[in-house]
Formats: structure tokens, C-alpha cells, sequence
């Protein structure tokens, strides 16, 4: 929070004292109409007719209008830092020239246009050096694109015509080659605008349970309205029959008002929902509503992709076992030659094992005819004199085998089968006219991922892990790395039934997919995280777009979604305690002229009534202000079961809530009274 920040939200405090924006919240509002009513009071005071002296009048006054400004700066300071998200978007985002063509065939006949003049399947060829000028898909082509004025991420990223890497976003830079982009957003409607309308909160709506919370409030802040007028009531028909003053001015009773009713969480409401907004946005994580991110609170279910969110996503050889008859370094010494070409991180993998274990280090020789791997074959491997010699899967190179003629060991079965059991992957190895043995390539679960499992069973939540994987090698990963249960051979068609299944029974699920073959499952889910790298499909059926396109931040996603319920109901039981103790300790002092035995129950010995009701509202204010760092942080998330996580937080913030006004208003009394 730098200095500029805060300049701006205090100005936006002043601009947002407009009547209009002060009754978007109806408890502010109240605040607000009291603290005209009371200055209006003390200007008439002016001119004669007193409701109470005019010092203690113009005070309470002043105190309503900070009480009004604190509430404004908490929101304003919340949204600050959408606003300086959004400041650094609208400078990628310019009207830039595009090149219009009629079709792909036509590359070199350009139509020159303004990119704000683009709609919905338009073409446009973007060449090196050039900004893509609205949403689209790759069409043609494949470039290097800058998408760091979005991302932040400054490593380029491939986007290439035919896959689930075709779409593009308006604002990013192509580094190299020529593509041409088939525009998918109208003008004003791209990624770029919803980011921006998005983190600077002007596309954010109250939330169900946001709104839901707010009807609470207004029908507390009604019964503490007729309260305080039953109590004026009260106090006049009692004076009157003492033959004394009534001690319950309209500007005591006002300020009583604004004391009993619940301004602190009414004041912090919103800045807690656009702080939990920005949180997301600081992890790179577009959410579409704010629906999403409190449904993420709520998620008692994760589908999660086995590969890149569980696993490294590369596997990696663990092992040679050789078969009868052959030694592990001749296996090892024939694999590593059958890998020299091979630039996969598999084929890199099974050089640093050999070289590792028996220190063979071999250079490609020009002599060797080198077979690279094809989805066809799924084989690769080297031919040079009179060896030939092939690596591959199981079931491809024992059809190779038999074709050759060479005889498959029985214990090759065995091994192969051991390892699949395990969740690894085999590679069986053979030269000239013999199978050599397998070697062992595993899956490495990511580091730590176990233990977030585990977090995530603390706090109700079941873990699915989703592969294409055959359910024996699905279930040895999903065993490795603790997940609750898995989902093999999946399809689109399985993954979405899945989900239903789920929704049936009663439960929120989240997950993540970035190709068009996850939309269906993405629309179903409740809340959906769709890669930016992904297709366009996916993006328009999720709720959420992570911008770093990585599948693990569904994790970080929940405890967000989490942490802002659990930051909404601390402060607001926080706020009703501090309510019920401003109440004790202001109503016995307020009536001990009238019924002195009252003053037995002035706990706190406060100096006077009117020392009292100025004590609890400058302390009624301060608290707002207090508890910003904690609305825009958040509570701190804690990995625990939702009934504990609810017993912790009634316990601390209730019981603050009680002591907290106690203490806080008997200091400020015993300041307020040196001077009255």
C-alpha cells in the first residue's frame, strides 16, 4: 500500500459521501442521515433552540461524519488496488492498426483498420513485432507471444492454429513468425476490458450470501431503531413525572443510535468481499463474479488433472530390470543408446539414470541411423552396423518383436505388469535379436502434495484426481500421493457425469481445464478455473481464468474462497458482540439521573453520560479504521474442520468483541473527562 493509494482513497472518501452511493448501504446510510439530523441541530443550537450544548452537539456531529469518511476509506482502500491493477491493464490495452483480410488464402491483401472497428470473425494476420489486437483463436500459424502485460509472466508462450493453445488475447505482443487470428469478442467486450472492469470492482455484485447478510443487518439496525425510540419515549414520560430535564436528548439518542446498530461490519462489508476479490487477483486469478470466489469457500470437493497439478507432468526413468540372462548395465548401456536422439524429458531422463548408476556417458557417432518416436509406432530408437536396437511401449515393440521373429522372455510379462501396478510407466528395450529388459518410468508426485491433501481432508474437502491413465497405474498414483479417489480413462462425457453425481448429492465441486473438450465439465462445475493458455471454449465456460495457467492454484483458489467467508463471519460476530457490550455500558450511565440505582451497574465508572455516549462514538469510529488491516488481509487461514474453525473464531473474535469496547471506551472516558 504505497502513498499515492492512500491520497486516492481519501479523496474517494469525500467523493463517495454523494447520497446516492451512501444508500447502496443501508447501514452507512443510517449513519449518514444521523449525522446530518445531529448537524442540523447544532446550527439551529445557533440560533437559539438547544437539544444539548452546542459543544457536545457540533462533537458528536463531527464524530457521525469521520464514522461516514472511515467507512468510505475502508472501501476506497480496497478498491485502490483493483484500480492500480487496472491502470497498468488499460496501458496494454490501445487502439493499435490491424491488418483485415478476407481469408488465409489472401495473406498479402490487407485491409488497414482500427482495432476498435473489429468484430466477431473478423481475420487479422499479425506479423513479428506486431500487438494482437483483439480476442481470437490462431487460425493459421504458430508464433512466440509476449503475454507479460497480462500475466506478468515474462517467458514467452506458443500459440499455435489446431489445438487447445489457439487462443490469443488482445494487448500481447507476437515475437516471432506470422499468424493469422479469427477475432472472437465484439469491441469493449474483450479479456483485457473484463479484467479491468473486474479488478477495479465496477463488474462486482453483491453475492448471494453478501446480500443475505445485509438484509440481517438492516433488520437489526431496525429493531435498535425502535429500541432507541422506545427508550426516548421511555425517558421523557419518566422525566416528566420526576419533574427533571429529559437526560435523553434527540443528539444522545441519535448517537446511541449509531452506537447499538451495527456499523462496524456494516462499514467493512464491502471492503471484505473487494479485498477477497483483489487476494485472487494478486494470485493471478481472474474470477468473473464474485459468486465463484465465495462458492470456492464452500467447495467440499476438488477434480484435479493428474498431470502438472499432482504429478511434474514429466516422467522420469527410476530403474533398469533386466530379464533373464542380461545384466543391468547392458540394458542400461542399449537404453542409453536408443535415447542419444531422444529430447524428450523421458529420453534425458534414462542418459542421467545410466550415467548415475554406471557412469555410461555416450556421444551420438554420425554412423548412427537414429528412429525417432511416432504415435504410430511408439517406438524410437538407433540402427548403426550390425546393431539395431528399439525402445518403447510394451504392447508396440512385442508386435515389432514378433514380426522380427525374436522370442518375448516369460518374465518380461512379469515386470512389465509389476510396474504398471506401481503407476509407472514400462519401456521395453531390445537389440538384434533379443529383448534386453524394461525400464522403469514413474510419475514424480510433485513435492509436498501429500501434505496439501491431507490439509484438505482437515477441512471436509474430497480430492479426485482425473487421468487418462488405465485404472492400475490411476490407482498407484492416487495411493502414492493421497488423493481421496481417482478417475481413470477419463472422457469428457465421464468427467462431466462425475460432477453431476457429485451436485446430486448435495456437494459444491471445483475444477480446472483448458481445452474444449473440458467446456461441458467447466459450465457443470461450481467453480470452474479455466487456463489462459487454453481454448477460448474453456475460458467462456469457467467463472474463474488463471492467468499462469497452473492447475495447482485450485488449491490456493479455495483457501482464498475460504479465508473471505471465514473473514466475513469473524468480523461480523466481532461487530454484534461489540454492539451488545457498547449497549451495557452506555444505557446505565445514560438513566442513572433518573433511576440513581442505575449506577451499580456503571461497571466502568464513566465520567458522565455525556462523556459516555462521546466515548463509545469516537471508539464506535476508530474500531473501522482498526479493523481495515484485517478486512483487506483477511483472517488467517488455518487448514482445520469447519465446526472448529467456527467454535476458534466465535471464542476469539465474540469474546473481543465483548472486552474490546470495555476497555477502549473507559480510556477514552478518562481522556474525554480532563477536558469537561
Amino acid at each position: 500500500m504505497n502513498r499515492s493509494m492512500i491520497e486516492r482513497a481519501v479523496r474517494d472518501s469525500f467523493v463517495k459521501l454523494y447520497p446516492r452511493t451512501q444508500a447502496e448501504n443501508p447501514v452507512m446510510f443510517l449513519v449518514y442521515l444521523s449525522a446530518i439530523a445531529v448537524t442540523v441541530l447544532w446550527i439551529i443550537g445557533l440560533f437559539g433552540w438547544q437539544d444539548a450544548s452546542s459543544g457536545y452537539t457540533l462533537a458528536v456531529a463531527l464524530i457521525l461524519w469521520f464514522t461516514c469518511l472511515f467507512a468510505n476509506f475502508a472501501e476506497a482502500i480496497a478498491e485502490g488496488r483493483g484500480k492500480a491493477q487496472a491502470d497498468s491493464l488499460r496501458k496494454a490495452k490501445k487502439d493499435i492498426e490491424a491488418n483485415r483480410i478476407e481469408s488465409v488464402e489472401t495473406l498479402e491483401q490487407v485491409t488497414p483498420i482500427s482495432s476498435t472497428e473489429l468484430h466477431a470473425g473478423d481475420l487479422v494476420v499479425v506479423k513479428a513485432g506486431e500487438m494482437i489486437p483483439a480476442d481470437g483463436d490462431v487460425v493459421y500459424g504458430a508464433a512466440s507471444v509476449d503475454e507479460s502485460a497480462i500475466t506478468g509472466e515474462s517467458a514467452p508462450v506458443i500459440r499455435e492454429a489446431g489445438g487447445d493453445r489457439c487462443a490469443v488475447t488482445g494487448g500481447t505482443t507476437v515475437l516471432s513468425d506470422v499468424i493469422v487470428v479469427s477475432v472472437t469478442a465484439e469491441p469493449g467486450k474483450g479479456f483485457l476490458d473484463k479484467m479491468i472492469a473486474m479488478v477495479e470492482g465496477a463488474a462486482r455484485k453483491k453475492t448471494p450470501n453478501e446480500i443475505a447478510l445485509q438484509i440481517f443487518l438492516i433488520a437489526l439496525t431496525v429493531i435498535f431503531v425502535l429500541v432507541v425510540i422506545a427508550l426516548y419515549c421511555y425517558s421523557a414520560f419518566a422525566s416528566r413525572e420526576k419533574g427533571m430535564a429529559n437526560p435523553a436528548s434527540i443528539t444522545t439518542l441519535l448517537a446511541l443510535l449509531v452506537c447499538l446498530a451495527p456499523t462496524t461490519i456494516g462499514a467493512l462489508l464491502s471492503a471484505i468481499g473487494i479485498a477477497g476479490m483483489s487476494r485472487l487477483n494478486q494470485e493471478n486469478v481472474l474470477a468473473m463474479s464474485g459468486r465463484a470466489i465465495e462458492a470456492a469457500g464452500d467447495v467440499d470437493v476438488l477434480l484435479l488433472d493428474k498431470t502438472g497439478t499432482i504429478t511434474l507432468g514429466n516422467r522420469q526413468a527410476a530403474a533398469f530390470f533386466p530379464v533373464k540372462g542380461v545384466s543391468e548395465r547392458d540394458l542400461a548401456h542399449a537404453a542409453v543408446l536408443s535415447s542419444l536422439a531422444d529430447e524428450t524429458p523421458e529420453g534425458r531422463s534414462v542418459l542421467q539414470l545410466a550415467r548415475e548408476q554406471f557412469g555410461i556417458d555416450l556421444s551420438p557417432e554420425p554412423a548412427m541411423e537414429f528412429i525417432p518416436f511416432t504415435a504410430a509406432t511408439r517406438m524410437s530408437g538407433v540402427s548403426y552396423g550390425d546393431q539395431t536396437i528399439r525402445k518403447g511401449a510394451a504392447d508396440s515393440v512385442r508386435s515389432f518383436a514378433l514380426r522380427q521373429g525374436v522370442p518375448w522372455p516369460e518374465d518380461c510379462d512379469a515386470i512389465v505388469e509389476d510396474i504398471a501396478k506401481s503407476g509407472g510407466t514400462p519401456l521395453v528395450v531390445l537389440r538384434n535379436d533379443r529383448i534386453l529388459g524394461v525400464i522403469h518410468l514413474k510419475d514424480i508426485i510433485k513435492q509436498g502434495v501429500q501434505e496439501k491433501f491431507a490439509d484438505m481432508r482437515k477441512m471436509g474437502i474430497r480430492t479426485i484426481m482425473i487421468t487418462g491413465d488405465n485404472p492400475l497405474t490411476a490407482a498407484a498414483i492416487a495411493a502414492e500421493a493421497g488423493v481421496d479417489d481417482f478417475l481413470a480413462e477419463a472422457t469428457p462425457q465421464g468427467k462431466l457425469d462425475m460432477i453431476r453425481d457429485y451436485q446430486e448429492k448435495g456437494h459444491l465441486v471445483a475444477m480446472t481445464g483448458d481445452g474444449t473438450n473440458d467446456a461441458p465439465a467447466l459450465a457443470q462445475a461450481d467453480v470452474a478455473v479455466a487456463m489462459n493458455t487454453g481454448t477460448q471454449a474453456a475460458k467462456e465456460a469457467g467463472n474463474m481464468v488463471d492467468l499462469d495457467s497452473s492447475p495447482t492454484k485450485l488449491i490456493q483458489i479455495v483457501k482464498i474462497g475460504k479465508q473471505l467467508l471465514m473473514t466475513r463471519g469473524a468480523l461480523t460476530t466481532f461487530s454484534i458482540a461489540n454492539d451488545a457490550a457498547k449497549y451495557f455500558a452506555i444505557i446505565p450511565v445514560l438513566f442513572t439521573a433518573i433511576y440513581p440505582g442505575l449506577e451499580v451497574l456503571n461497571i466502568m465508572h464513566l465520567h458522565s453520560a455525556e462523556s459516555a455516549i462521546l466515548s463509545a462514538v469516537i471508539f464506535n469510529a476508530l474500531i473501522i479504521i482498526a479493523l481495515i488491516p484485517l478486512a483487506l488481509k483477511g483472517v488467517k487461514y488455518r487448514e482445520l474442520p469447519a465446526d472448529r474453525l467456527l467454535a476458534r473464531n466465535l471464542l476469539l473474535y465474540g469474546c473481543g468483541g465483548i472486552v474490546t469496547p470495555f476497555v477502549c471506551i473507559k480510556l477514552i472516558d478518562m481522556v474525554i473527562s480532563l477536558w469537561i
